[in-house]
């Protein structure tokens, strides 16, 4: 077979040419391109790590913000309670005040009613009286024939009026 007798002829050549291009290879890869992917991959882990620890920084930061914030706006939020709680009890003094004010005019125009309404009662009684003194003469006057005089008319009306 012709193969298999060339090839001890061009074995050699061929190995030369192998090694050749294995070494530029490995040259160019190994020694020129290898080197310069890591750094760049190790450039790559640094500045990924240091974006997270960034990234930590800033979540601690912004936590510490947030209770801080929190902290204030309890304060915020107790202080105006308070002053909700003083301007409730303020305004129920006020209102109180008012209420009593206002009461003890309505007392006083009760009283000053009663006062008007007793004595419209008493005039009403004392005219009441009158004319019924003045129908028992008539009545005594008609009936008997007898002529009463007023204090004793007066006097009998008072009497069946305070007896019912």
């Amino acid at each position: 077979m012709p193969q298999i007798d060339q090839l001890a002829e061009t074995f050699s050549s061929q190995a030369f040419w192998l090694l050749v291009f294995f070494g530029i290879s490995f040259f160019v890869v190994g020694r020129g391109m290898v080197p310069k992917v890591s750094g760049t991959m190790e450039r790559r882990s640094k500045q990924i790590a240091d974006d997270i620890a960034a990234a930590q920084a800033a979540r601690d930061q912004a936590d510490q913000e947030e209770e801080a914030w929190r902290v204030r706006e309890n304060e915020n939020r107790a202080r105006a309670q308070a002053l909700i709680a003083e301007a409730k009890a303020e305004a129920a003094a006020k209102s109180e005040k008012k209420i009593a004010a206002a009461q003890k005019r309505l007392d006083k125009k009760l009283e000053e009613a009663d006062q008007e309404l007793a004595a419209a009662r008493a005039q009403a009684m004392g005219e009441i009286e009158a004319v019924a003194t003045d129908a028992a003469q008539d009545i005594v006057a008609r009936i008997a024939g007898i002529t009463v005089t007023k204090p004793a008319a007066g006097k009998a009306v008072k009497e069946a009026m305070a007896h019912g």
